[in-house]
């Protein structure tokens, strides 16, 4: 009788980053429940990311403090930086993932598909249009900044696309709901290649 005990290293990280502009704590378990504890100082995407953890089952703990005197384009491009980072940081070189994922997101009368390719090879594509020009305080052109910051320091392929839809909370909902579900996929371990990195370069 064979008994087979796999030993997966823990996915955690935290980092640090200040600047002139920012200064932001992030603490991520990719292996986690989905708790959460957002403070970023912006109520929208307070709630935005609060789903992102929910639906990808990756704890995630924020603090962020920026000059939202001046507007909120900076707190939230270093909030996506920072949480892309320590994804990261914590995803053991990616050895092991699926690396793929997709899904189609339902909110309502939306409908948004989201694909990833956790590859090292940062790029955005956002086919994402909104009828609104804020969403709380929140100006919506910051949410593209967001998912580029996030994808850029995360080192993802990131396509989303909004396919219908009318409500902008909607659609942005669903958008991060999507990023969600996918990473959950993608960084998941496939333990057919639990100790591999899934490219034939042998490197991502």
């Amino acid at each position: 009788m064979y008994i087979y005990v796999y030993f997966i290293m823990k996915r955690k990280a935290k980092i640090s980053r200040k600047t002139k502009e920012t200064s932001i704590s992030v603490e991520v378990n990719i292996d986690g429940k989905g708790k959460y504890k957002i403070d970023t100082g912006i109520g929208f995407l307070n709630h935005m990311l609060e789903q992102l953890s929910k639906h990808s089952l990756i704890d995630l703990n924020v603090k962020a403090k920026g000059d939202t005197h001046i507007d909120l384009h900076h707190t939230t491009e270093d909030v996506g930086i920072a949480i892309g980072e320590c994804i990261k940081k914590a995803s053991n070189k990616f050895k092991g993932i699926k690396r793929y994922a997709h899904a189609m997101i339902p909110m309502d009368e939306t409908l948004s598909r989201v694909a990833i390719d956790v590859s090292n090879r940062p790029y955005l594509i956002w086919k994402v249009n909104l009828k609104v020009e804020k969403l709380g305080e929140m100006d919506t052109e910051l949410f593209k900044e967001w998912f580029q910051a996030f994808s850029q320091s995360a080192g993802v392929t990131l396509h989303m696309e909004n396919i219908y839809g009318d409500n902008s909370h909607h659609i942005i909902e669903s958008c991060f709901k999507g990023l969600a579900r996918t990473l959950r996929s993608a960084l998941e371990i496939d333990p057919r290649i639990k100790n591999v990195i899934p490219s034939t370069k042998g490197s991502l």
